[in-house]
């Protein structure tokens, strides 16, 4: 299942709030055991440590729903663990599950012992699962998602969690039976506004598309590649094409990744990096970037580059 963004926590008879975990969804299936993307892409090879946990302590039969995840030694959730798994051979899998062991959070199950649980409401599958997960040793590499029925816990959450990394809170209804591929889900995010400066654009300086925005690294003092916002809208792209110069002269390479995490590389057209701009980031990052695109949200005349938070500070 998946889930629709919402600008407030709903709150009613029947919903639960769990974290919304910034790693890798997943399905995981037991007998033999194959872990699979939203996409359908196998993961199992790249996560020999939780195979090893799903093939071991939990029966055949099983089919879960959850999200691999990477704590970092500094507890919060280090999303380019997960990247550095994805090009890896299965040799070099088996030296980061060591060095860099990964969790799977589960918050559905859809079968156990063969039986199919999605017609089931979330309520009767929560159960299950909670019963199945208690006979897991602990502590384990699978552990079992929170949740709540109380929004002023998951609000906590909501104001608390994006310091380790957590996006924000999913709500679902307890009532619901599990509808694969329906927006049946709601998700609320956390997001803030800071500023950014902006380094290019997608299209032309006279008619930009989309912004490349940069942060001054606090460590070196240079500009460094920050995020991507999403695409303007024709009066937004009109207003910022009267501050934006095209340059020859830059200090990043005339390529970047298409997305974060991506090896494909896509052209864009670098701008003198003095115009401030607002933006609204989650806070999921990777390798020091914003790893989603961030909502533009008004040009800041008013400000000049040094006055930009530096890094990823929000303030």
């Amino acid at each position: 299942m998946l889930a629709t963004a919402v600008d407030q926590l709903p709150t009613g008879p029947g919903l639960l709030y769990e974290p919304k975990w910034d790693g890798f969804r997943c399905l995981a299936q037991t007998g033999p055991v194959r872990m699979s993307s939203k996409r359908d892409r196998p993961l199992h090879p790249r996560f020999p440590e939780l195979v090893e946990v799903l093939d071991h302590q939990l029966p055949e039969g099983v089919l879960l729903d959850g999200e691999i995840i990477r704590w970092a030694d500094d507890g919060r959730l280090d999303f380019g663990a997960l990247l550095r798994r994805n090009g890896a051979s299965t040799r070099r899998a088996r030296a980061l599950a060591r060095a860099e062991p990964c969790h799977l959070v589960v918050f559905d199950l859809l079968r156990v012992g063969g039986r199919d649980l999605m017609g089931r409401a979330l309520s009767h599958r929560r159960s299950e699962l909670e019963h199945l997960l208690a006979l897991v040793e602990q502590p384990s590499l699978l552990t079992l998602g929170w949740q709540s029925d109380n929004p002023e816990v998951a609000l906590q959450w909501w104001e608390e969690m994006p310091a380790v990394g957590v996006e924000g809170v999913m709500i679902k209804d307890g009532r619901r039976s599990y509808r694969p591929g329906t927006r049946g889900w709601r998700k609320y995010k956390h997001r803030v506004t800071t500023e950014a400066i902006v380094g290019g654009v997608v299209g032309h300086a006279r008619a930009p598309r989309a912004l490349i925005l940069g942060r001054v690294d606090s460590v070196t003092g240079e500009l460094r590649v920050a995020g991507r916002t999403t695409d303007l809208s024709p009066q937004e792209s009109e207003e910022l094409a009267g501050h934006l110069v095209k340059t020859d002269d830059h200090p990043w390479p005339r390529t970047l990744a298409a997305t974060w995490g991506d090896s494909s590389r896509q052209h864009y057209t670098q701008v003198v990096p003095e115009v401030v701009v607002e933006v609204s980031p989650d806070s999921a990052e990777v390798a020091g970037r914003w790893r989603h695109v961030v909502r533009y949200v008004r040009t800041r005349t008013d400000l000049r580059p040094g006055d930009v938070p530096q890094d990823l500070d929000a303030e």
